[in-house]
């Protein structure tokens, strides 16, 4: 079994968020913040599932710019509660944007925790790619080549980045995955065993019951603005589905 890092304990009353693709285009992540900022939602913990901005990489400047409003919001709030943030393949490089969470990079995930006694790993979903894949996301997270995609951006004149965001403002991120339960099978059956695997990603919103695990992909928030709340008390599957709502 592959090893799984840095056990963590999920509480009663935790948010879980994955997906928003916070952007100019997809502003609505804001508001949620702002609640919990305000205390007018009061989740225990705050845990972030990945790509939860459509683009924030560390070490290049423009994509703090362009988020710096959800990025204050939420590193006050981690100074309040427990932040937990798994990154994507859209927001990695974290852990100087976020000083006060704890941040997983893809390298460790899946993260073991537990949760009313139960195993639980957690991803954001991108594990387990091909080698093409995994070179890709090595290349992509260098410090190195960050700060040459950095650097010439500027140049000019965010051209690139601002190109990025045309092209990932089309993506549909609603669409159903044909053939989700044979995929995941494929992919994590027979390397892990726990109570529950939860990851995003695939954006699918779906609960799947396989011989060694309870699998969910999330609802992802920038469909609908879902997100999920561990309850484990009344709620068999865990997690009890919401849909934010401006102004509720």
């Amino acid at each position: 079994m592959p090893m799984s890092h840095k056990l963590l304990e999920i509480k009663e009353g935790a948010f879980i968020v994955a997906d928003a693709h916070y952007s100019h285009q997809r502003p609505q992540l804001l508001d949620f913040i702002k609640d919990i900022h305000s205390k007018k939602l009061q989740p225990t913990q705050l845990i972030l599932m990945g790509d939860i901005f459509d683009a924030l990489f560390g070490g290049v400047s423009y994509t703090q710019k362009i988020n710096q409003e959800v990025i204050k919001f939420l590193n006050e709030i981690s100074l309040d509660i427990e932040m937990i943030y798994l990154e994507g393949n859209h927001d990695f490089n974290l852990k100087n944007i976020f000083p006060n969470a704890k941040i997983f990079p893809i390298s460790i995930q899946p993260v073991e925790a537990t949760c009313n006694g139960k195993k639980v790993l957690l991803a954001h979903g991108d594990i387990n790619g091909d080698l093409s894949y995994k070179i890709y996301t090595a290349i992509i997270r260098n410090p190195l080549m960050l700060f040459v995609l950095s650097t010439v951006d500027f140049i000019f004149g965010h051209y690139i980045l601002k190109r990025l965001d045309i092209y990932l403002s089309k993506k549909d991120d609603c669409k159903e995955f044909t053939g989700l339960k044979e995929f995941i099978s494929k992919r994590l059956n027979g390397k892990y065993k726990c109570d529950y695997f939860i990851e995003g990603h695939f954006h699918q919103n779906k609960t799947i019951k396989y011989d060694e695990f309870t699998y969910t992909n999330l609802g992802v928030f920038a469909c609908n603005q879902r997100y999920f709340i561990v309850d484990y008390l009344i709620n068999m599957e865990l997690l009890q589905e919401k849909t934010f709502f401006k102004g509720d």
